[in-house]
């Protein structure tokens, strides 16, 4: 059984797959709205959630398909403490797929391992969230008409970031691709990431506190919030919160065609007054995300036999 834990999951011909659906649940909604008809999705989510959560369910009631949730651990048996593996084993008797967050890194694949239905990873901790990088490359390539030849800033909180994480295995196999790294010292991109993707893959870096040095050369700049939930100390956390703050000034030097990403929430880190620019893409990013998704919950049912 076939479950989508790390973006890597999936190939680079499957991504253009899954965007060409994309594109054409877009252009032909009703040809797709009875595809899920009868199929649950078990939306299982041990961290607070809107965006994510929402999307999957709108995504699946969209396809046709019916949903069914767990909304904390607190309302799970999580709470008299059961394992991962047992309660996603149990949810498999009552579902056809399921989109599952939890705090904990490496508990989706310990979900995979167990779910005799396919499992999708909606976040684990600081490790991935594969359907927020799906959100990140679908946007990209309809703001930019492709996905070669970019210079990528990546700016926040680079450590525990795992839609950084995710963003970054994505676009390292793409030609032509560089990236600036914008972080404080503290919360760098572990060196693991460096290491076993950015040096690998021998892809042009830069490692930098500065954003305004590098504004200028950037295509698409992805903004990130620094994650309270990730602080083990609340001092570290207020000193750091509001490292970089993306104003209408900030952009003067920026190109024209920039494309500006956060997958969300914002916090302090851009403010409402770039919403008006036709550079912030932030949004789009949302309604993306949808699309993609649904993509991918066809794709998995699919290769399931389960429609």
């Amino acid at each position: 059984m076939r479950s989508i834990i790390d973006i890597v999951d999936l190939s680079e011909e499957e991504l253009r797959m899954l965007m060409a659906v994309a594109l054409d649940i877009i252009d032909r909604p009703n040809a797709y709205e009875e595809s899920c008809r009868h199929r649950k999705l078990a939306t299982m989510f041990f961290e607070p959630s809107t965006r994510t959560r929402l999307s999957f369910e709108a995504a699946m009631y969209e396809l046709g398909g019916n949903v069914i949730s767990v909304s904390s651990s607190d309302s799970s048996s999580a709470a008299k403490g059961e394992s991962v593996a047992d309660t996603v084993r149990t949810v498999s008797c009552y579902a056809d797929i399921i989109a599952m967050r939890h705090p904990k890194e490496g508990a989706a694949l310990v979900a995979a391992n167990s779910a005799t239905v396919p499992v999708i990873n909606a976040g684990d901790g600081g490790h991935n969230h594969p359907t927020q990088t799906l959100a990140d490359l679908f946007t990209i390539f309809r703001e930019k008409g492709r996905m070669e030849n970019l210079t990528i800033g990546l700016c926040g909180d680079l450590k525990f970031g795992r839609t950084v994480h995710s963003l970054i295995n994505a676009m390292s196999r793409y030609k032509g691709v560089k990236f600036v790294l914008i972080s404080p010292e503290e919360l760098k991109v572990p060196s693991y990431v460096k290491k076993d993707v950015i040096q690998k893959n021998t892809i042009p870096y830069v490692q930098t506190t500065d954003l305004l040095s590098y504004m200028s050369e950037l295509d698409v700049l992805y903004m990130t919030r620094v994650q309270r939930e990730r602080f083990f100390n609340e001092e570290d956390y207020l000193r750091l919160k509001d490292s970089y703050i993306l104003t209408p000034q900030k952009l003067r030097g920026a190109k024209p065609t920039l494309s500006i990403l956060h997958p969300l929430p914002r916090v302090n880190e851009i403010s409402v007054a770039v919403d008006a620019d036709p550079r912030a893409c932030y949004f789009k990013q949302v309604e993306n995300g949808k699309y993609m998704r649904m993509a991918l919950i066809l794709k998995l049912l699919k290769e399931a036999g389960t429609i």
